[in-house]
């Protein structure tokens, strides 16, 4: 098991505003909350990847095609959680990859939406269940 990621991100004061209203809706509570950086941990005591985000120092732009981070995904327990947290993301500006659907190709079942995150990391909240 992964204990932690650190994703650096251009703009903190941005992400920080962003992950708030939808880490929660991902079953992640605040870990960690300071000027240089902030954290989320799995909510109510569950077991899981922490994630951490800093204020990158470089200036080269992120690309999920090049070597590195492809997407993050997040399960939550049912379908009616991957529409809202999709929503929610459409709401906050996010661009959309894929909307919630059925993803035949993978072992199922697997109900997933995609979208791109403010800085073009795209994030999945996907459901492995039929509720």
């Amino acid at each position: 098991m992964l204990g932690h990621l650190g994703i650096n991100v251009p703009d903190l004061a941005a992400a920080r505003s962003y992950h708030a209203t939808l880490m929660p809706l991902l079953d992640f509570e605040i870990f960690l909350d300071a000027p240089d950086q902030f954290a989320y941990m799995p909510a109510a005591g569950k077991r899981g990847t922490y994630l951490f985000f800093y204020a990158a120092t470089g200036s080269s732009p992120y690309s999920r095609s090049n070597v590195g981070l492809q997407h993050l995904a997040f399960m939550v327990p049912t379908r009616r959680r991957v529409r809202d947290v999709h929503a929610t993301a459409l709401s906050l500006g996010s661009r959309e990859v894929y909307p919630p659907q059925d993803w035949p190709q993978y072992p199922p079942p697997y109900f997933a939406g995609f979208w791109l995150d403010p800085f073009g990391i795209m994030l999945e909240a996907v459901c492995h269940h039929d509720r």
